[in-house]
């Protein structure tokens, strides 16, 4: 078994920590303890310090690239949204990533982390400005009119809002997640309500 200091370079035993982490998670192993990292990676028990001071400083690194990942597969399912369909395929694409990464999703959203990581705080924003630059586009200046940036905010806040919602209740089997497809259908009418609200709504107040 490869030991700290023998084979690895600058990078590697950082990458070789949280490969375990993940692993570790996927298995289902919540606790993460460094000590665990470390035999799963093969080092020393005191080699993860030198990349992360404690358990905190590696589950953010995990989260960090958790939010990664999930800004990939968002804009995968469609780069630039612009109708509500799209904007549902977003969502949709946010619950099955909260499906196929059950233990990651809830180290990204409920794990403690380490005040102030950078990483972590860094690749979460991506999502969130993510989030907000596909709400502006779907509503800014539909009705001729411009959009105040607080209500966009607001906007951009509830659509994160409706997904994650949804995302958890699958994910702690409150809802059927047999097929995929059943997945899909109710994660399409939850997004189609609640847009088709929001639009009638703004319809009511640009009449006044």
């Amino acid at each position: 078994m490869t030991r700290a200091g023998d084979s690895y370079h600058h990078g590697d035993l950082r990458a070789a920590c949280l490969r375990a982490a993940r692993e570790l998670l996927e298995e289902g192993d919540a606790r993460l303890s460094l000590r665990a990292v470390a035999r799963r990676a093969g080092v020393s028990a005191t080699a993860p310090y030198r990349h992360f001071p404690d358990r905190e400083a590696l589950v953010s690194a995990v989260a960090a690239q958790g939010y990664r990942e999930l800004a990939e597969c968002l804009a995968a399912a469609h780069p630039e949204p612009r109708t509500s369909d799209e904007l549902a395929d977003i969502a949709v694409a946010y619950v099955q990533f909260a499906l196929a990464h059950p233990a990651l999703f809830r180290a990204m959203f409920s794990e403690p982390c380490a005040p102030g990581n950078a990483e972590r705080a860094a690749a979460s924003a991506a999502v969130s400005a993510y989030v907000q630059a596909l709400v502006q586009r779907a509503f800014h200046g539909s009705d001729n009119d411009s959009t105040p940036q607080g209500d966009l905010e607001a906007l951009a806040i509830a659509v994160w809002a409706l997904a994650h919602g949804l995302a958890v209740l699958h994910a702690d089997a409150k809802f059927d997640t047999s097929t995929s497809q059943a997945v899909t259908d109710r994660v399409r009418a939850a997004v189609h309500a609640h847009l088709g609200v929001t639009a009638r709504r703004r319809r009511t107040i640009h009449q006044k």
